[in-house]
């Protein structure tokens, strides 16, 4: 198959497209380089299965390929809150781009969805049947509300036109190739300790988080993209251990043998306090869970980190 994939020099983008070519696929990867960088797929620039077209999703896309796997959005706080229009226009433009797409050629399309549909959740762990608890008008609502938007239209082009849609929504995702300014808690908590900087920790580090190494993540996509047709989600894709922000940090510091302290400032606005997947679903209909634990996924990490901060 041929397959595009947008976002694809990201740091997820990246590590699908590295996936779909080991498995005989071919690639053509569009991004506007905004948080993606050409760097991460240095090793597949010469390979005959692999291109790369710049391109923002925002503005629609005609090429021929067999299958869609949109993407496509800054995913960290940071960058997204940076520019929060151009955030929401790249989640609701870039959806309905891909969608147009993707029923002009009668091919399967996914989402990347995430669990930030959530919100500050009520509940845990979090199914897909809830319906979460957003803050429409808050500083993470170009995030998140971008996302449920794009939702709505995947499944309102799957009810109009029969669309072949995947939907995955998206739990706390790290490994190699994570940006060193990422502004994600994985990245940033392993550069602080690498530096022997204060690692800072927002709030009183009892919130919680479950984080899912990459390759994992990258075999849950793939395993939703090839699933029957039937099979549309949304489905959460995230490793259902769950650990305080407090006990991460601690355990990079002893990870990276670090003089790191640790230093508390206040909670952003909007900040989750919980994060945990529901799976039961990603296990009975894609036979799909994580399998990477916390501790081997972080010296993954540190080790690719480390050897871009040296």
């Amino acid at each position: 198959m041929r397959v595009l994939v947008t976002g694809g020099v990201g740091f997820l983008g990246s590590h699908l497209s590295r996936e779909l070519i080991s498995r005989g696929h071919e690639v053509l990867a569009v991004d506007n380089y905004y948080t993606g960088n050409k760097d991460n797929v240095e090793d597949l620039l010469d390979n005959k299965n692999f291109e790369i077209l710049r391109h923002d999703v925002t503005f629609p896309l005609f090429v021929e390929v067999d299958a869609i796997m949109n993407m496509a959005c800054p995913a960290s706080p940071v960058h997204y809150q940076k520019f929060p229009v151009q955030t929401t226009k790249t989640s609701v433009l870039g959806a309905v781009n891909m969608l147009g797409l993707a029923k002009r050629l009668n091919i399967p399309v996914l989402q990347a969805s995430t669990s930030e549909v959530y919100g500050d959740p009520t509940i845990s762990p979090q199914p897909e049947s809830y319906s979460g608890n957003v803050n429409p008008i808050g500083i993470r609502a170009c995030y998140d509300e971008g996302k449920r938007v794009a939702e709505t239209l995947f499944f309102d082009y799957r009810r109009q036109y029969e669309l072949q849609i995947k939907v995955a929504r998206i739990f706390n995702t790290y490994g190699p190739s994570m940006q060193i300014n990422d502004g994600r808690v994985v990245s940033n908590f392993i550069v602080q300790a690498l530096r022997n900087q204060d690692i800072t920790i927002y709030g009183d580090g009892s919130q919680t988080r479950s984080f899912c190494y990459v390759s994992d993540l990258v075999e849950g996509l793939l395993s939703l993209l090839f699933s029957p047709k039937e099979v549309t989600g949304p489905i959460n894709l995230g490793n259902p251990t769950e650990d305080k922000i407090s006990y991460l940090a601690e355990e990079i510091i002893r990870l990276t043998n670090s003089n790191s302290k640790i230093i508390n400032l206040p909670l952003p606005e909007d900040d989750p306090k919980q994060r945990k997947p529901d799976i039961s679903k990603a296990i009975s209909i894609l036979g799909w869970s994580p399998s990477i634990d916390l501790t081997k996924g972080l010296n993954l990490t540190i080790s690719d980190l480390a050897s871009r901060l040296s």
